[in-house]
């Protein structure tokens, strides 16, 4: 929706609320004209209802107001004497309207003295649940989104099984652009797969004030932008269902590119307006290699790739079993095995035939081979040819909403002929550490801006399976930041000695209160 029909949208809110509760702000002694005027119309209920002011605030926020709207229809019931369960269910499942009924039909009895607090212990346990629902729903949508790492293309940075933190608020949160949806659930309910969210209405994209810009080898979540699913009521061999923005699976991967670059890969190796990028300290990108034997001394691979925390695979090239094919090794990695005896060679793979699979697939390029290419940055325009539309032909149609046909070597946009296209919105470049096992921009291409979620922080909790069935806590990255100089370091053991130093301040404190009642 756009903003001029968000406006409509609200407007026409706002007609049905005056329609409906009219008498009812006439009743509780205000005027009637009070129940039209938008926010204001609000703030006077809140009152009414006894109520805190700062509840509207509340009303006007994307997904929280899914929970209080319910909750300010059944108050009102209650301050006009309707307390019944069945007013309750009736004035919920009626999405408010049941208020129509009581506003139009009933004799409408104002009870300004009303208890607010709950009058039995179940309303009182779902009193406090849906406060807490609302509370972390706020802190999820707007400031810290728990996240795990599903896939090695970011080892050895971020592991499988590393349980984060990420934060909306570095750079900025995003209003949520699905206004329908379960709080706290991302795309697809728990258990029974279906959607969790309703595809209309959608807000336009708006982002609150950032606390920092997107930096070249940030680690960033986003939305995956060529996401949609495939079993939301879709029979095999559909399409599939396009998701809106902001329900896009997540991803994290490195931002190697920001707007305004221009990113070649050589032999792997990423290389931003020509000089090769320089990723930090904790960055251990790992690369293919082939490896040698001799044939003749034994070596114990399996001890070796324990040492080496290899966890990627490895296998024979061949019958021979003469070399040995490492799908992803660090640098350090390599040179450990250079070093072992019955290693000959150790050679790292760079891919040099073209690969059409590679953005923006026009079999010219690989994934340790590419570019240059442009990182388009908002204002900044284009020449449109036919061998540049290929770069930003998804740009203009899917992620900026126009409208392109093309009549011979001209271009139309939007009904317009124009041989340039100006961006409308930045865009990223992202990578995985993990060269050879990552989908990332290399295969489809830019992140727009309006895909970013957030910057992974914290690690709470990393959880090793190591893929034998044995479980076992990493305890040395327990508590641990994902950026910073050096290597990462645990503060679990300061966590543990303030919690202890929490808990025993708190027995002598509520002991020297009871002594001295």
């Amino acid at each position: 929706m756009t903003l001029y029909l968000w406006f409509v949208f609200f407007l026409a809110v706002q007609i049905i609320h005056f329609i409906g509760t009219w008498k009812l702000y006439q009743t509780a002694g205000r005027k009637s004209w009070e129940a039209a005027i938008p926010v204001y119309n609000s703030i006077v209920l809140m009152k009414i209802i006894g109520r805190p002011t700062w509840w509207t605030i509340l009303l006007f926020i994307p997904i929280i107001n899914l929970i209080m709207f319910p909750v300010v229809w059944v108050e009102t019931l209650r301050t006009f004497g309707k307390k019944s369960t069945l007013d309750t269910i009736l004035g919920i499942v009626t999405f408010g309207f049941y208020i129509y009924y009581v506003n139009y039909t009933q004799k409408l009895e104002y009870n300004s003295n009303r208890k607010l607090t709950p009058e039995n212990k179940a309303a009182d346990t779902v009193s406090s649940l849906l406060f807490a629902i609302i509370v972390a729903t706020l802190v999820h949508t707007y400031l810290v989104q728990p996240y795990t790492i599903p896939t090695s293309s970011l080892e050895k940075s971020l592991l499988i099984g590393d349980f984060l933190f990420v934060s909306k608020v570095n750079y900025g949160p995003r209003v949520p652009m699905t206004t329908v949806a379960l709080p706290m659930v991302h795309d697809t309910i728990p258990f029974i797969k279906r959607k969790s969210y309703l595809s209309w209405p959608q807000l336009p994209y708006f982002r609150l004030p950032a606390f920092e810009k997107i930096k070249r080898t940030d680690i960033v979540v986003f939305n995956w932008p060529v996401d949609t699913v495939h079993y939301f009521y879709e029979p095999k061999g559909r399409p599939g269902v396009i998701k809106p923005i902001d329900k896009k699976s997540n991803y994290v991967k490195r931002c190697v590119g920001i707007p305004g670059d221009s990113l070649s890969i050589k032999d792997g190796f990423v290389f931003i307006n020509g000089k090769k990028l320089v990723l930090p300290e904790r960055a251990k990108p790992q690369y293919s290699y082939s490896v040698a034997l001799d044939g003749k001394t034994p070596i114990d691979f399996e001890t070796l790739m324990r040492e080496m925390d290899i966890t990627d695979g490895a296998g024979f090239k061949s019958e021979k079993r003469d070399t040995l094919y490492f799908s992803a090794l660090t640098e350090a990695s390599a040179e450990r095995l250079k070093n072992t005896p019955g290693i000959t060679a150790v050679t790292r793979v760079i891919k040099r035939d073209s690969d059409d699979r590679v953005f923006p697939h026009i079999n010219k390029w690989n994934e340790d081979n590419y570019g240059p290419i442009y990182i388009p940055e908002a204002g900044k325009t284009v020449t449109l040819t036919n061998e540049t539309l290929p770069f930003y032909k998804e740009i203009i149609t899917k992620y900026e909403g126009n409208t392109l046909e093309l009549d011979g070597s001209h271009f139309i946009i939007n009904g317009k002929q124009t041989n340039s296209y100006t961006f409308k919105q930045n865009y990223y470049w992202m990578m995985g550490d993990n060269r050879h096992n990552s989908e990332d921009s290399r295969y489809w291409g830019y992140v727009p801006e309006d895909h970013i979620v957030g910057k992974p922080v914290f690690i709470w909790l990393s959880w090793d399976t190591n893929g034998k069935g044995i479980n076992k806590i990493r305890w040395s990255r327990v508590f641990t930041t994902v950026d910073g100089e050096g290597q990462p370091q645990s503060y679990f053991k300061y966590f543990l000695i303030l919690l202890a130093v929490y808990f025993v301040g708190e027995y002598f404190w509520r002991k020297r209160r009871e002594n001295k009642a």
